[in-house]
C-alpha cells in the first residue's frame, strides 16, 4: 500500500473513534492532572485577558481553566463530535473544525496549547504542525506541548507486527486495533531536533510516567524570546 494512502486510512479511522466517541470522551478520562498543572503554570506567565488557542482542543476540557484565569479562548479541532461537545461548555470565544495541519492563524494569540494530540501527527507533518503553531504565536508567545512515549519494546514490538503485514510504518508508529488507532512516538531527541529546526527554545521540561507509557510536557518559546539561563 502507498504511504501517503495508508496514512490518509489511518487519520481518517482516527477521527471516526474520536466522533462516536465524543459525546462520552469526559466519562473515562485517562490521567490527566499532570496536563492541568502544566496549563496553570502557563497561564500564569501570560498578560491580562490573553488569547490562548488550544489546537486540538477536545471536548473543551481545559476551556474552565483558562476562563477562570481571565483569559479568552478559541478552540480548533478536526473532529466535529469533539467540536459539539466544547461548543456545549459555552466558553471559547470561537470554534473551528480545522486541523493541526491546515492552522494559518498568524501572530494572533499569547499562548497555544497543543495537548495529547502530536502522537496522532505522523513524521512528515511534525515540521509543518510546529510552523503552524510557532506561527499563531505573537512574538514572545508561548507554547505548551505534550508528547507521547513509550517504551523500546513495544515500538520494536510495532516494527515487527507492521513490517510483516506488508504495511509502509516507519519506526515509532504503532497501531492500536484491528481498524482504527494511529500513535507515532518520536523519541525525546528528535522531538528536540524538531523543535531547535523550528527555532523554538525549550524553557521547561518535564516527564511524568504513567502504566506502560508516559508524556514529556514542553513550554516553549521562540529562540529570540527565551529568558536569559541565569549564572552558575
Amino acid at each position: 500500500m502507498d504511504r501517503t494512502r495508508w496514512l490518509a486510512d489511518r487519520r481518517a479511522a482516527v477521527m471516526a473513534v474520536y466522533d462516536a466517541g465524543a459525546a462520552h470522551y469526559d466519562e473515562d478520562e485517562y490521567p490527566s492532572a499532570t496536563q492541568r498543572e502544566w496549563v496553570s503554570r502557563l497561564l500564569g506567565r501570560l498578560p491580562a485577558n490573553a488569547a490562548v488557542l488550544d489546537a486540538p482542543c477536545g471536548t473543551g476540557k481545559y476551556f474552565p481553566l483558562i476562563a477562570a484565569a481571565g483569559h479568552r479562548v478559541v478552540g480548533v479541532d478536526q473532529s466535529a463530535g469533539m467540536l459539539e461537545q466544547a461548543r456545549g461548555r459555552g466558553i471559547a470565544v470561537a470554534l473551528e473544525r480545522l486541523a493541526l495541519q491546515a492552522l494559518s492563524f498568524r501572530q494572533q494569540f499569547d499562548a497555544v496549547l497543543t495537548i495529547d494530540a502530536m502522537e496522532n501527527v505522523p513524521p512528515e507533518d511534525w515540521p509543518l504542525v510546529l510552523a503552524n503553531l510557532h506561527r499563531a504565536v505573537r512574538p514572545g508567545g508561548w507554547l505548551y506541548l505534550t508528547v507521547e512515549d513509550v517504551d523500546a519494546a513495544t515500538i520494536d514490538a510495532a516494527v515487527a507486527e507492521l513490517a510483516a503485514a506488508g504495511l509502509p510504518a516507519v519506526r515509532g508508529e504503532v497501531i492500536e486495533g484491528a481498524v482504527a488507532g494511529y500513535h507515532y512516538y518520536p523519541g525525546r531527541q528528535q522531538t528536540l531536533a524538531w523543535f531547535a529546526a523550528e527555532g523554538l527554545a525549550v524553557v521547561e521540561e518535564g516527564f511524568k510516567q504513567e502504566t506502560g507509557w508516559g508524556y514529556h510536557h514542553f513550554l516553549l518559546r521562540d529562540q529570540a524570546s527565551r529568558e536569559p539561563t541565569p549564572p552558575a
